[in-house]
């Protein structure tokens, strides 16, 4: 990566791509922030953007089985209590001390229970199956995280789960409980999406992939994963918006860039990194990563929190796309458009920069978006017919897209609207 002290390009990678610098002022002025608690500064309305953040396997000492334990068992004492008294009631009620039969089942078929294929329950007893927890050790302990497979064996996850690793030994375990070690075989850190490949051999079924073009709002969604080590974790939902720009992490820690993700209601919690999230049939139509908070308790020098309904998923499509070049190549290519957008522009649409940026035209000579006639200062208000709100809604759309696809890019200049054809370049 480069760096600049001006605005990235728009996309993937210079010229267009993860942007080599943070879309606005540095940290403490306003504007974005860095992926640990990114979004508005202190004292703002607006949530924190943070990847889901790894937990603990449960078994290994999570701070929240810790109090689920406690709590667990203050309830077990309750009911203790409580049917000691039931039974002193019904006892000298008549004064016979005669049994009391208050109906209901037996409790003692431990038979799994079929539902109908259509319902939650259907799902995720076909869906579950195909969900791992994923265990990585890093250099500052055990932290966890869910994957789900693929065709070829493969695990699909998000990078920040196994980003840590550090040639640290990864394990897959199975919803059965049977563990495997595994390797990564490549990951995207601007696409947050990572490949594991388990050693040895299992039979597992690969999830069906959904296309993440056909959703709608209000669809209804499932998320599972393994959030606080509590495998095979399921929660519902709808698909409450779509193609919201929401940052994630560069190599390293550094560079930030933007994921054109659907948003969700359904409960997302520390752990679901890299889950599926499914439709009403059980096809995967995103991946988990990144939850909005407002603040929490810093665990492990990340910051924590819990679902306040906001979470946020990589569209499959684009996982899919990246998941097939890092199988196939090891690398990844992105997208590209090939200008600077100006990221202090708020009056509707992304700006291109009128000057240079660090020697840099705005509009990168021979470029998609040169070729196509852009200039520098032209406003870039849709994309597809979908309106462009800002800078970075623009690098999330073109994030979104391959390269070599064609776009149509509505702009304006001096007053005047106007369409472009463009063929996006390849980093």
């Amino acid at each position: 990566h480069q760096s600049h002290q001006g605005p990235p390009p728009a996309g993937a990678r210079p010229p267009l791509a993860p942007p080599p610098a943070p879309l606005g002022p540095p940290p403490g002025g306003p504007g974005p922030r860095p992926m640990s608690g990114y979004g508005m500064p202190p004292g703002g309305t607006g949530p924190n953007w943070a990847p889901v953040p790894a937990m603990p396997p449960s078994s290994r000492g999570g701070p929240g089985l810790g109090l689920l334990a406690v709590i667990a068992l203050i309830v077990a004492l309750v009911a203790g209590a409580l049917g000691a008294g039931i039974g002193v009631i019904a006892t000298n009620g008549d004064g016979g001390g005669g049994s009391v039969s208050l109906g209901g089942g037996s409790g003692s078929d431990a038979k799994v229970q079929n539902r109908p294929p259509d319902s939650v329950a259907g799902v995720a007893q076909r869906v579950l199956p195909s969900v791992v927890m994923i265990r990585v050790q890093s250099a500052q302990g055990e932290v966890g995280g869910t994957g789900f497979i693929v065709n070829g064996g493969y695990v699909i996850t998000n990078n920040h789960v196994v980003a840590g690793a550090g040639g640290g030994q990864i394990q897959i375990v199975f919803n059965d409980k049977k563990t495997l070690p595994a390797t990564v075989k490549g990951a995207d850190p601007s696409s947050d999406v990572a490949v594991l490949k388990p050693a040895g051999r299992h039979s597992l079924p690969a999830l069906p992939l959904g296309d993440s073009a056909k959703i709608a709002v209000g669809d209804p969604v499932i998320a599972i994963g393994s959030p606080l080590g509590l495998q095979g974790s399921v929660t519902t939902g709808i698909v409450s918006s779509l193609n919201r720009a929401v940052p994630t992490q560069g190599e390293g820690g550094g560079d930030a860039s933007y994921l054109n993700a659907i948003q969700t209601d359904a409960a997302i919690n520390p752990g679901n990194s890299g889950g599926p999230l499914v439709d009403a049939s059980g096809r995967v139509i995103g991946i988990n990563t990144a939850i909005a908070t407002l603040g929490g308790q810093s665990l492990g020098g990340e910051q924590q929190s819990g679902s306040i309904g906001l979470g946020f998923a990589i569209p499959i499509n684009q996982g899919k796309r990246v998941a097939e070049e890092i199988i196939r190549s090891g690398t990844v290519r992105q997208a590209k458009l090939g200008v600077f957008p100006d990221p202090r522009y708020q009056d509707g649409g992304a700006k291109i920069m009128s000057q240079q940026v660090n020697g840099q035209d705005p509009v990168i000579k021979g470029g998609p978006a040169d070729k196509a006639g852009l200039k520098p200062g032209d406003v870039i208000t849709k994309i597809d017919d979908k309106p462009i709100e800002d800078a970075t809604d623009l690098i999330a759309q073109i994030r979104s897209r391959a390269p070599g696809d064609r776009i149509k890019l509505t702009y304006e200049r001096d007053g005047k609207e106007s369409t472009a054809q463009v063929t996006l370049g390849a980093d």
